[in-house]
């Protein structure tokens, strides 16, 4: 029996080929944020390919945070920055909840696993901002108000001090989204904003005990209501 042809792959776009090629130019030069590209007729030349294709490319690459156009000035690496993922990730996330309850868990994973980091380095000037949020909670959960910024700023405090940049950036991410899904979705307004205060409040005692177990606890319930309140939007995620 004769052997079967085997199909052929279809080749990549144009664009992508030439964003491949702009990337392999910005590692193997070294190229810093703020650093500039060569001009378009320049990149066109040396990869041998019309002047559209490069800029449908560059344009690419500015959806995806790598490049910034300047006008005037030509086409700089940008600093790298979560935001083009964010904008990504907000409108699939908005409208399916499964995938905002698994990033809630990780969240919740990377918060309850790096507690004990932010613990070993928690002073007493950081409780006390700690213990300062916590009030502004109180005072807005007893006007019978959520407090989204306050909650933002009361996680991003908890684990400032731990110097990762990274973990920050995460943290924020997840905190950003979940707040985007809550403006297009009421049912997931903190309807008991006083018990989440108490939560916030038993972090932070536990913290100043020095129990991180019991810190822990605390993270974790504070998770386990928002994805009660998930829950609640889709029948069959609430059965």
């Amino acid at each position: 029996m004769d052997k079967q042809l085997i199909p052929i792959q279809r080749p990549p776009l144009l664009h992508r080929t030439v964003q491949a090629a702009i990337r392999t130019y910005i590692v193997e030069n070294n190229l810093q944020p703020d650093d500039m590209l060569p001009p378009e007729n320049d990149l066109a030349q040396q990869l041998g390919v019309s002047r559209s294709s490069v800029r449908e490319a560059i344009k690419g690459l500015e959806s995806l945070g790598v490049l910034e156009a300047r006008r005037g000035s030509g086409v700089f690496v940008r600093s790298f920055s979560f935001d083009p993922i964010l904008n990504n990730l907000e409108y699939s996330l908005l409208f399916d909840l499964r995938e905002l309850v698994e990033l809630l868990e990780i969240r919740r994973v990377l918060e309850t696993g790096m507690v004990g980091v932010a613990l070993a380095v928690m002073g007493e000037e950081q409780l006390t901002v700690l213990e300062q949020i916590v009030e502004r909670m109180r005072v807005r959960a007893e006007a019978g108000e959520a407090f989204p910024d306050e909650d933002r700023a009361f996680h991003l405090a908890l684990f400032r001090k731990v110097e990762n940049q990274t973990l920050l950036k995460l943290l924020d991410i997840f905190w950003l989204v979940l707040n985007k899904a809550i403006q297009h979705n009421p049912v997931l307004w903190d309807d008991n904003p006083l018990w989440t205060c108490q939560l916030h409040a038993d972090i932070v005692q536990a913290l100043r005990t020095g129990d991180e177990a019991e810190a822990g606890r605390a993270l974790f319930k504070h998770y386990a209501g928002i994805e009660q309140r998930l829950a609640r939007t889709t029948p069959e995620d609430a059965a």
